[in-house]
């Protein structure tokens, strides 16, 4: 079941330059920032209501978001909305036999402990969608 959207993630060239930008607009800190060393990247969250912006800076030349930006010129910009589920197993099962292209058929673990999987940009009208569950193991 899709609960909600989770988060919208901004790649961003500069994250303290990103972080100083969206504390300005949203009038506040972000509620948190961390490593997430097996997608190598560093992700700064901040609050919107029940969503988040996720800010995410490379922390790597080989990571995918280092990729994006190089295909961008060095500029930043959305790349990709995260959808909150329940049963991410199943969802990525019940997709695979509808014929979508994943980029994750198994889920593994992202920011905050969750469990996460993509979904490929050619079977979503060109954008990226990340499905998270929470980990109840993490808890």
């Amino acid at each position: 079941m899709f609960k909600k959207v989770d988060h919208i993630a901004i790649a961003v060239p500069e994250l303290e330059e990103a972080i100083h930008l969206y504390k300005g607009l949203l009038g506040k800190e972000p509620e948190h920032v961390e490593e997430v060393a097996d997608q190598k990247v560093r992700a700064a969250f901040f609050g919107v209501g029940e969503t988040n912006l996720e800010l995410l800076f490379p922390t790597s030349p080989d990571s995918p978001i280092s990729k994006f930006l190089e295909d961008r010129k060095g500029r930043g910009g959305l790349h990709h909305l995260c959808l909150q589920v329940t049963g991410l197993e199943s969802h990525l099962q019940q997709l695979k036999s509808q014929g979508v292209q994943l980029i994750d058929e198994k889920p593994r673990i992202g920011a905050h402990g969750k469990k996460i999987a993509f979904i490929h940009p050619k079977s979503t009208g060109g954008v990226l969608i990340e499905l998270s569950e929470e980990n109840k193991s993490c808890h």
